[in-house]
């Protein structure tokens, strides 16, 4: 599913102290308060996750933070610039990205194609340049197939470059959708469901991958996920929502324990 790959050109680093901060979030639909006075902080380098039953409002929570929802009320700071009510273009520019729960593919482009396409804010976007096939351009060019060669190599998918994505097996397109998040540079990754629909191997590589994305690109991660064995092997911490309201957050152990939590999700008697 995956190769151990060299360090790409121009990888980042991991920085140091808070990367993504949310303030007090709020979101109503109408009369439906979905999100209510949500606050968490991802550290720099940190792999946090969100998780709840179903209807908690963890997805409202990241439709808000990558900008697909402007929030009713609250604040959204990437390393301190307030990025709250951006586009999600913006806010993908800014380096905040994100896959999502059902998969997101160009799917009759091959492979290589959805990375390439994925990279259109690197390549050089003059109409002219490309027109005339200008040097520049075509360096751009082939620094933009590089680069896309390296990532389906980074995911075991060198010998699918030329499939169409939607022909890929699921979990490879998961991997792919990933991949072309990560062939931006991004500072954050969102991973919305990352799990779905893996099998328990395919679960395996997956928390690795994340651990790695981590460690060798210096990614910061923003997790949702309802396979509790994925969330507590890859997470470092965690936040608990129920009906749209934060009732935990803590290290793995201590959400584990937290009687608020097992009330959520086991209810009472």
């Amino acid at each position: 599913m995956s190769t151990t790959p060299n360090t790409p050109p121009t990888s980042p680093s991991i920085a140091h102290g808070t990367m993504l901060e949310v303030q007090d979030l709020t979101m109503r639909f109408g009369g439906l308060l979905a999100v209510d006075g949500v606050s968490l902080a991802l550290r720099a380098g940190e792999i946090f996750a969100i998780i709840g039953p179903n209807g908690a409002g963890k997805t409202t929570v990241f439709n808000c933070v990558s900008g697909f929802y402007k929030p009713s009320s609250g604040r959204i700071e990437l390393q301190g610039e307030n990025i709250t009510g951006l586009s999600s273009h913006a806010v993908a520019g800014h380096g905040v990205v994100r896959t999502f729960q059902n998969v997101r593919l160009f799917k009759g482009m091959t492979a290589l194609e959805n990375l390439l396409v994925a990279q259109h804010r690197q390549i050089n976007r003059s109409w002219l340049a490309g027109l005339f096939k200008t040097p520049a351009y075509r360096r751009a060019e082939e620094q933009g197939i590089e680069r896309a060669l390296f990532w389906l190599d980074y995911m075991g998918l060198r010998g699918m470059a030329n499939r169409e994505a939607g022909k890929l097996p699921y979990g490879y397109q998961r991997l792919l959708e990933i991949a072309r998040c990560m062939i931006t540079r991004p500072r954050v990754l969102m991973l919305d469901e990352p799990a779905a629909g893996l099998n328990p191997q395919e679960k395996v590589e997956l928390q690795g991958l994340i651990e790695r994305l981590r460690t060798e690109q210096g990614v910061s991660v923003l997790l949702i996920e309802h396979d509790m064995s994925l969330v507590m092997g890859v997470s470092e911490r965690i936040l608990v929502m129920e009906h749209g309201k934060p009732i935990a957050t803590g290290t793995p152990e201590a959400i584990r324990s937290d009687e608020r939590v097992i009330k959520a999700y086991l209810g009472e008697e």
